[in-house]
Parts: structure tokens; C-alpha cells; sequence
């Protein structure tokens, strides 16, 4: 285990958020829509389930890919700047099917607010252990989503099966071409 389940999760839902688009499809492209996200991702805490709080979490996508793909020290500077914003209080709890975890934000502050403090203290996680590395660009030459490696032996390069299916068949016929 590299880190923490509660940090997983947090890292798995900013980079699903982040590599989520406008665009017709968009996994977050109605306030259902975000419910069923908050549900997949072990959200609680205040839910409005209007059109405004979807906008809200819809805009933090640029600031969290900044984030995700920075370097370590700047990262830092990101981070201290969304924990201070947010007037962050780290507190130890327990809810659900969670264990002892860091809530550094009040459950009834606005959901976009939370989101952007729980990305925050999962990336001090990441900060702290060295482990930047562990987010990147995803490496088909079509795709600029983010990609999550948490294996083992860092071998992760797409951001899923479709990306990484498309460059091998795309390596294929390159090389049957030739």
C-alpha cells in the first residue's frame, strides 16, 4: 500500500474530475450526474444538487489538473494556497465504512469547497513521500487526460484501457506497414 485508502480515493476522484470535459458525454454533465460521481467517490457531507454547485465542481477542473501535473514545489505553493483559502483545520474522523481519516474542511461547507481540500491533503500525502511521479500525462498521442499509477512497479502510462488499446494497435500496424 502506497498510501492511505481515504488519500486513494481522493487522488482517483480529483483525476476523474479533472479528466472529465464539456464536451456531449461528460461524465458530470448533469447534477444527476453528480450525485452518482459523489456516490461512486465516498463523498458525503453537503450535497445541494442544484445546477450552481455542478458548475462549481465543473470549474475547479483547470485548478486541479494544475495541480496534479505540477512539480513537487509547486505543488507545495498550490496546495498551501487552496488549505489556506479554505481556512483548513485538519480533524481526525470516523463515518460510514471509513476508518480514522483527515477531514480538514466541515461536512456542511460547499461541496466544491471539500473537493478542493480533500485533493489538497491527498496531495500533501503525495508531496511528502516524494511520490509526483505517481501523476501524469497520459502517454497516447492523442489524449493530454491525467493518469493516477498507483501499481506497484509504476507501469501505468494511459489513463485507461481504450488509450492504451489504441496505441498498440496503432504501434501494430505501424509496424506491419513497415
Amino acid at each position: 500500500m502506497l498510501f492511505t485508502d481515504d488519500t486513494d480515493a481522493a487522488l482517483q476522484a480529483a483525476v476523474a474530475l479533472v479528466n472529465s470535459t464539456d464536451e456531449p458525454g461528460d461524465p458530470l454533465g448533469s447534477v444527476e450526474d453528480l450525485s452518482a460521481f459523489l456516490a461512486a467517490w465516498s463523498y458525503t457531507g453537503r450535497h445541494d444538487a442544484t445546477q450552481d454547485e455542478l458548475d462549481a465542481v465543473r470549474r475547479l477542473r483547470p485548478a486541479l489538473r494544475a495541480l496534479l501535473l505540477a512539480e513537487r514545489d509547486e505543488a507545495v505553493a498550490i496546495v498551501n494556497d487552496m488549505l489556506a483559502r479554505a481556512r483548513a483545520l485538519p480533524q481526525l474522523r470516523r463515518h460510514d465504512h471509513w476508518d480514522w481519516h483527515l477531514h480538514a474542511v466541515e461536512p456542511d461547507r460547499p461541496l466544491d469547497e471539500r473537493v478542493v481540500v480533500e485533493t489538497a491533503m491527498a496531495m500533501v500525502d503525495v508531496i511528502r513521500a516524494d511520490e509526483m511521479s505517481r501523476l501524469a500525462r497520459c502517454a497516447a498521442d492523442d489524449c493530454d487526460d491525467v493518469v493516477l499509477d498507483l501499481s506497484r512497479n509504476r507501469s501505468r502510462r494511459y489513463c485507461s484501457t481504450t488509450c492504451g488499446n489504441r496505441e498498440a494497435v496503432a504501434a501494430y500496424r505501424a509496424r506491419r506497414k513497415t
